[in-house]
């Protein structure tokens, strides 16, 4: 049996594999990380890695699953050692993280978790828990009180499922203890995250105690955040080329471009990491950099995504090498989405722009079209939706974000062009398409249908300023099909 990566084989990688340059039995634990899936691990825990090389080790992090327990099943037999892979067209590069001290599964034990939140050490939770996970209306950014978790966090709040739920309940408990609020830094992809996530949570509390509500509200920090970097799901040929760079088994790495952004508005009132030692932009005001990475690296993702699929496209690389996508991205970035936005100062535009399109067509990354296609309602709002409302506020022409949106109608059916089955993977699901269903293969019924989702669309499904070009777009996708209509829309 080959060995596999744990502390005890550390010392047996090969020269060329980076790996934690400080005693990790030294490491304490300091933030509390819920969602720990492949982009944290990418990502913030990267980061924490550096900060604890740097000699600052009471950053550890105490990483929680709240469902699945493939992570910890995966990492505990590893002592939570796991190699993130860079991947580019000029080679791979492997390094060993070690800032993830402790894996725990929530549904597991759950009192683990409230416990390692209570504790005084531990100074900021950081989440990314993806857009559903908050249990809240992407249309409006509040509380889903109807949400199931939502319902069973009030009904039993001192065994909570939900990530707001485990939130009010840690901070209640650190109230009632004389402890102070530890920091909430939401790193998902929620406009105005910080805001948002203060929103839900106070709320939440609120309906617990109007007591706790206030002080949710008043007395803890939920800094906003910008969070960058291209995580494709992990693939079994993944865990083959790493297994052959280590010269044993890891069962999870996880793969990621070159690239990592990470913009953190400054307010910690227990304290932080040093983080602009390795890296992170802290800033006063997340929001300009927020809407530049929402709208167009998010926005162009999720069209590509939606369209490239239909088309046959199995990744966003194999979907940028064709060169009518290539251009329907330029046109909707340059067009419809830069005039949008407010820049943050010094920013080059137009280089950013061209640096994202070449990672999104860095050939080494398989990051797949179904992938970025999931959870689309909650996506929705804030990548093509936002952008088309400000779009409209001025008289604007919406034709291509219109397209984006059509591509996620003709996605949502359920079958593709072919007849085949798509695997919808979205909390509105069966919702959407028993409204396609109904509607049939109709463009001028199923337009209508889907954009009588509020959630997905509030009021804006009824203006026909936005219906009528969303409507017009899926009709070409459905008479045409996703490469011809591209192909007429991206331009010469």
């Amino acid at each position: 049996m080959s060995p596999r990566l744990s502390l005890s084989t550390l010392a047996d990688l090969p020269a060329a594999v980076a790996r934690p340059a400080y005693d990790i039995a030294a490491a304490e634990v300091g933030v509390v990380h819920l969602g720990v899936g492949a982009f944290h691990r990418a990502h913030q825990a990267a980061y924490l890695d550096a900060i604890l090389a740097r000699g600052h080790t009471g950053w550890a992090i105490c990483g929680a699953s709240l469902r699945s327990p493939d992570t910890s099943d995966a990492l505990d037999p590893q002592d939570g050692l796991y190699t993130l892979a860079e991947r580019s067209g000029a080679g791979d590069k492997l390094r060993v993280i070690g800032s993830l001290r402790r894996l725990l599964v929530a549904p597991r034990d759950p009192e683990a978790l409230l416990s390692a939140m209570s504790d005084p050490r531990v100074r900021i939770v950081t989440l990314t828990v993806t857009e559903k996970g908050y249990c809240h209306d992407p249309a409006s950014g509040t509380l889903d009180e109807a949400h199931p978790d939502i319902r069973a966090d009030l009904a039993n709040p001192h065994r909570p499922v939900s990530a707001p739920g485990f939130l009010v309940e840690a901070l209640a408990r650190r109230r009632a203890a004389g402890i102070a609020p530890f920091t909430v830094l939401t790193c998902d992809n929620l406009p105005a995250n910080g805001k948002t996530v203060a929103r839900v949570t106070a709320r939440l509390a609120a309906l617990r105690d109007d007591d706790l509500g206030r002080f949710v509200a008043g007395e803890v920090a939920f800094p906003s955040t910008m969070v960058d970097r291209i995580v494709p799901a992990t693939t079994d040929d993944d865990r083959a080329l790493v297994a052959a760079g280590l010269g044993m088994g890891d069962a999870w790495p996880v793969m990621a471009e070159p690239f990592t952004q990470w913009v953190v508005e400054d307010h910690f009132p227990l304290g932080r990491p040093p983080l602009e030692e390795v890296g992170v932009e802290l800033v006063s005001d997340v929001a300009p950099f927020e809407h530049m990475k929402l709208r167009l690296l998010n926005g162009a993702h999720s069209t590509l995504a939606y369209l490239g699929y239909l088309a046959g496209h199995a990744t966003i690389a194999d979907t940028m090498a064709v060169p009518a996508f290539a251009r329907l991205v330029a046109r909707l970035q340059d067009e419809e989405v830069t005039p949008t936005l407010h820049l943050p100062a010094g920013v080059d535009v137009a280089a950013y722009k061209r640096a994202l399109r070449e990672r999104f067509a860095n050939p080494a990354l398989r990051h797949r079209t179904w992938q970025i296609a999931m959870d689309g309602s909650q996506k929705l709002p804030q990548r093509l939706v936002a952008t088309a409302r400000d779009r409209l506020a001025t008289g604007a022409p919406i034709p291509l974000l219109a397209l984006g949106v059509a591509g996620w109608m003709r996605y949502v059916t359920g079958r593709d062009e072919q007849g085949g089955m798509i695997d919808v993977r979205d909390p509105l699901a069966a919702r959407l398409k028993a409204l396609a269903d109904e509607a049939g293969p109709d463009a001028t019924r199923l337009a209508p249908a889907l954009l009588s989702v509020r959630e997905v669309f509030a009021d804006l499904g009824a203006d026909p300023r936005f219906a009528g070009p969303v409507r017009e777009a899926l009709a070409r996708l459905m008479a045409r099909g996703a490469a011809a209509t591209v192909e007429e829309m991206a331009g010469g």
